[in-house]
C-alpha cells in the first residue's frame, strides 16, 4: 500500500491509508538499528543515516489486521522492511543500484 507518514513516535510511524492510519513499529521500519529524535520529530537509521519524517511517501505492506465493533475503527500493522518497501526515495534507490 501507499501512503503519507502523518506521526513520528517514539515506538514507530502511523501512515495515512485513505480514511484510516496504519502504524509501523519501530523494528519493521528498515533492516538497521532505528533511532527516535523527539526534537526533529524523526525515525532515523544509526548505520544507513536514513530518516522518516512527517509526510514522506512510503510503500508498506499489511501484516495485522484488528477489526473493533462498534464505531471506532480497527488497528492495521504495517512493515517495510522487504525489497520493494520503504520511503519512495529508498526504493528508487535500490533500482538505481540494481540496474548498475
Amino acid at each position: 500500500v501507499l501512503g503519507e507518514i502523518v506521526e513520528i513516535v517514539e515506538f514507530g510511524a502511523f501512515i495515512r491509508l485513505g480514511p484510516i492510519d496504519g502504524l509501523v513499529h519501530v523494528s519493521q521500519v528498515m533492516n538497521d538499528f532505528v533511532g527516535y529524535d523527539k526534537k526533529k520529530g524523526v525515525l532515523y537509521g544509526k548505520e544507513s543515516k536514513r530518516s522518516l519524517k512527517e509526510g514522506d511517501k512510503v510503500r508498506a505492506r499489511i501484516v495485522t489486521v484488528s477489526l473493533k465493533r462498534g464505531t471506532k475503527a480497527g488497528k492495521i500493522g504495517l512493515t517495510m522492511r522487504q525489497p520493494g518497501l520503504g520511503k519512495i526515495e529508498w526504493i528508487e534507490e535500490a533500482r538505481k543500484e540494481a540496474k548498475a
